[in-house]
């Protein structure tokens, strides 16, 4: 039985000319980057190198890139360390996001409210996910010290008016922060134009490896650091530099946006006759999110009467790689907050399904997915478990 991978939202395979880029630094320039003889000199110069190339893709200085460890710690960094630098700074208090950002950002701005006394807004968001600017604007406060809006949502591909919400909350003296990490290696990134503050993006994403990303820190802006130690970054994370993974992360990124308009055709092709063959194929199923403004390789669904559990495991067994927003897959009937966000019933948003198309995705490959797809919900839509109606 072959196996197709369409869960490339989750991660993607290493490109093997990333690799290539990173081998040398295991095995002959393996010096620690801080180290002040030729071994690691070496080591220096190619994180350097990996810093320009960020920045010249993200428009910006080589010294406003921080390396971190992915898109989780460059979330923790931006949220923590300036809503820590507003309360020491003025005693800023009031952090705003959304019920659709990762939990990279949710869960962090819960632990800062919970454990040390901050205030949260939530924002709005309509039926297909997006924010509005006017709202973010209403939401700010003299005591705001960030506001976090995701690019682009991981369950449902909704594309965020990034630009917008950064000028709105500018106009009113408040930093702005957004998680690229889906976004990244399918939408532009040049921060001048986005207007951010703050922008978060991890390698594994597009095609480089795990365990390394990066956050974009605009001159001038004050952070506290979580992470101490050594002093790396400019103070702002310390820690030994992960040489072949800065690398690799650089090399990824330069090869996504040298072909960029190439990539993201070939992804909306696929994407496109993928949700048109679902759609057509099962009238339960729906469409989650935005049907323009979403990532070129995003697709997600919600099924009326099925449990997304049995999908998964039946798609698995026939050989198909899919993820779905709920929790079921884990033995949990608990809905997707994102898809109750979006006004979802709760049944509604306990069956979900997200196929996500990569480079090496083929027309052939989206025709056999869409058959299983379609044999899976028939099987199982009669039989799932009667779910709770909010």
């Amino acid at each position: 039985m072959s196996h197709i991978y369409l869960d490339h939202s989750a991660t993607t395979p290493l490109d093997p000319r990333v690799l290539e880029a990173m081998i040398p630094y295991f095995v002959e320039d393996y010096g620690n980057a801080s180290s002040d003889h030729s071994f690691g000199r070496s080591a220096e110069a190619a994180v350097e190198k990996a810093r320009r190339t960020i920045a010249g893709i993200l428009n910006c200085k080589p010294t406003e890139i921080v390396f971190t460890s992915g898109g989780s710690e460059s979330d923790n960094l931006a949220v923590r360390g300036a809503a820590w630098a507003g309360r020491v700074k003025n005693g800023a208090n009031h952090l705003i996001t959304t019920p659709i950002e990762h939990g990279a950002i949710g869960k962090t701005v819960d632990q800062l409210v919970k454990l040390q006394g901050f205030e949260h807004s939530l924002l709005p968001v309509d039926e297909f996910g997006r924010v509005s600017p006017d709202d973010l604007a209403k939401a700010c406060r003299a005591e705001t010290s960030l506001a976090s809006v995701i690019y682009a949502n991981n369950e449902v591909g909704t594309i965020e008016p990034i630009a917008e919400l950064a000028a709105a909350a500018h106009e009113r003296g408040v930093l702005f922060h957004t998680d690229a990490v889906q976004a990244a290696g399918q939408l532009p990134l040049d921060v001048q134009k986005l207007g951010v503050d703050l922008l978060s993006i991890s390698a594994h994403k597009f095609y480089g490896p795990k365990g390394v990303g990066a956050l974009y820190v605009r001159d001038g802006l004050e952070l506290v650091t979580a992470q101490t130690g050594g002093g790396q970054e400019r103070g702002r994370r310390a820690g030994t530099y992960n040489t072949p993974a800065i690398v690799g992360l650089a090399r990824a990124l330069e090869l996504a946006y040298a072909t960029l308009a190439e990539r993201t055709a070939h992804y909306r092709t696929l994407r496109d006759h993928l949700i048109e063959g679902i759609l057509t194929a099962n009238p339960q199923a729906r469409l989650s999110g935005h049907p323009e403004q979403r990532l070129p390789s995003h697709a997600s669904f919600v099924f009326d009467g099925l449990n997304s559990g049995p999908l998964l495991d039946y798609l698995d067994l026939n050989g198909i790689a899919a993820s779905a927003a709920s929790a079921c897959k884990a033995g949990s009937a608990e809905p997707s907050s994102v898809l109750l966000a979006l006004g979802y019933s709760r049944k509604l948003a306990s069956c979900s399904l997200r196929l996500t198309v990569g480079l090496q995705t083929t027309a052939e490959a989206i025709d056999t997915a869409i058959g299983v797809v379609t044999a899976g919900v028939h099987k199982y839509s009669q039989t799932a478990p009667a779910l709770a109606v909010s």
